[in-house]
C-alpha cells in the first residue's frame, strides 16, 4: 500500500468520524416513534439501578478476593515460619549424637584431664562454635540446674531426697542437655530432681 493510499484512507476515516459526532440519538419505540421523556427517564432509572447492582456485586467480589488474598498471604507466612522451625529441628536432631558426645567428654573429668591442654582447648573451641551457631539460629540449650522442674522442658530420670523444703521439685542436676526453638522443645533435658522428705 502506498503512502498516498494510507493518507486518503486516514482522511476518509476522520471525515466519517466527524459526521457521526454531529448525530444525535433519540430514544424511540420499535415503530420508530420518539419515546416520551417520562419513559426515557424510567428506562434510564432502571439501567442505573441495574448498573448499581452490578457495581455492588463486583465491589463485593473484589473485596472478598482481596480478603482471601490477605488471608492466603498470612497462611503462607505461617507456613514459611513452620517450615523454617521444622528444618532447624531436623538439623538439631541430626546433630544431637555429636552434641551428646561433647557433653559426655566434658563430664568425664578423669579422662578429660589426661588429654593434652591444646587438644582440650581445640575441642572446647569447636564445641563453643557449634553452640554459638545453634544459638544464632534460635536454638537454645536446656541445661540449668536449681530451677523449678517443668514437665514441658524436663524429663525426670532420678529423684534425690532433700530435707530443704525450698528445693522440692527443683532440678538437682542435668543428666542430658535438652534443646528447644523458642517454646517448641526438640528434646527435653533429662534431669534428677529434688523431692522434699520430712
Amino acid at each position: 500500500m502506498k503512502d498516498e493510499d494510507i493518507q486518503q484512507d486516514t482522511e476518509l476515516y476522520e471525515s466519517k468520524e466527524a459526521d457521526f459526532q454531529d448525530l444525535e440519538f433519540v430514544e424511540s419505540t420499535e415503530d420508530g416513534e420518539v419515546l416520551p421523556t417520562k419513559d426515557v427517564a424510567k428506562r434510564l432509572r432502571e439501567e442505573i439501578k441495574t448498573l448499581r447492582k452490578e457495581k455492588e456485586e463486583y465491589l463485593t467480589g473484589w473485596q472478598r478476593a482481596k480478603a482471601d488474598y490477605v488471608n492466603l498471604q498470612k497462611e503462607l507466612d505461617l507456613a514459611r515460619i513452620n517450615i523454617s522451625i521444622i528444618s532447624k529441628e531436623k538439623m538439631v536432631e541430626k546433630l544431637l549424637p555429636a552434641l551428646d558426645s561433647f557433653e559426655m567428654a566434658f563430664l568425664n573429668k578423669e579422662h578429660w584431664e589426661k588429654i593434652d591442654k591444646d587438644w582440650q582447648n581445640g575441642i572446647t573451641s569447636i564445641y563453643q562454635q557449634l553452640i554459638l551457631g545453634l544459638s544464632n539460629a534460635g536454638i537454645e540449650k536446656i541445661n540449668e540446674a536449681n530451677v523449678a522442674f517443668d514437665t514441658n522442658i524436663h524429663q525426670s530420670i532420678n529423684i534425690v531426697d532433700t530435707s530443704d523444703e525450698s528445693k522440692d521439685h527443683t532440678v538437682e542436676k542435668v543428666l542430658q542437655v535438652g534443646y528447644r526453638i523458642g517454646e517448641r522443645v526438640i528434646r527435653p533435658a533429662k534431669v534428677s530432681i529434688y523431692e522434699y522428705k520430712k
